[in-house]
């Protein structure tokens, strides 16, 4: 992972499609979330071995200004062409096949597309950033569905890297490789909650989710506790151990509360829904600031 933040670009250079990017239309977010949790700055997090289920202590790094807004252009849909520059229009209408032109003249059809991230995007940001391609592209996407979905929750697609990195190292703990298929293998399982070591989690699966029938385990590159992945997980995308369909789980969980994390203390919140520990909650927003800054 990249040791230390990018240089600071021109803004007078940046065109709009750019500044939106960066987050820059969100003043005093970064300051709100330092007051809140009482964080100061710090070095960007390195890549780093850890146990899964263990928390360690971190100082905040600021910079979260880009949360919610990273993702607005990076799937090129039409309502975002028009924030566009002139040259990024006209390669995405040179992607229009032939059988697709019509005359300009004519009313133009609406095509409703996935939403999805820029492949050019994808590739800078996961070099930049130290992530893995196949889950950056799972994080970006996901928050796009809930930017289409819910609008009002804000969700940046930094976020979900963060707590990617925190929880797997994006799928990569314990020697798991993320597939072309997006699948962690071998699987990634938490420590028993057992009460040895951390709080006692009841068995609610039968160890169907987590092979475990004694008590309940995280699983996944996303670290899902099988009673709260069958809360979220998506019909249809319910493989705990694909990193598409765990970022859209942990997506659809983080905006569960209605409310716009945006907001310094609404986004406090809900990393705390997702674990409840202050120690964690820095690490995650000290690794979001940091993939905010570049993407």
């Amino acid at each position: 992972m990249t040791t230390r933040p990018p240089e600071t670009p021109d803004i007078d250079a940046e065109d709009e499609f750019e500044r939106l990017l960066r987050g820059d239309q969100i003043p005093g977010f970064a300051e709100g979330i330092e007051s809140a949790l009482g964080g100061s700055k710090a070095a960007p997090p390195d890549r780093r071995a850890r146990w899964l289920g263990a928390s360690a202590a971190f100082t905040l790094l600021i910079g979260l200004a880009s949360f919610g807004v990273g993702v607005t252009l990076l799937g090129l849909d039409p309502s975002a062409k028009a924030s566009l520059s002139a040259g990024d229009e006209a390669r995405e209408d040179s992607r229009v096949g032939p059988a697709q032109r019509t005359d300009p003249a004519e009313p133009q059809p609406v095509l409703k597309r996935p939403a999805t991230a820029d492949p050019r995007w994808v590739a800078r940001v996961a070099a930049e950033g130290g992530i893995p391609e196949r889950a950056l592209q799972a994080y970006a996407d996901a928050a796009l569905k809930l930017r289409d979905e819910q609008p009002s929750c804000g969700l940046g697609w930094n976020t979900l890297a963060a707590i990617g990195h925190v929880e797997s190292e994006h799928g990569s703990i314990g020697g798991a490789v993320l597939g072309a298929d997006g699948r962690a293998l071998p699987r990634i399982l938490g420590v028993p909650l057992d009460g040895t070591r951390f709080a006692a989690v009841p068995d609610t699966d039968g160890g169907a989710l987590d092979g475990d029938p004694h008590g309940d385990r995280a699983v996944g590159p996303m670290q899902f506790l099988p009673s709260t992945w069958s809360l979220y997980a998506r019909p249809g995308n319910a493989d705990i151990d694909r990193i598409d369909d765990a970022a859209l789980a942990a997506a659809t969980m983080l905006c569960s509360g209605g409310t716009d994390l945006r907001e310094p203390q609404h986004w406090i919140d809900a990393i705390d829904r997702y674990n409840p520990s202050l120690d964690y909650n820095h690490e995650v927003a000290e690794a979001a600031g940091f993939y905010g800054s570049i993407g």
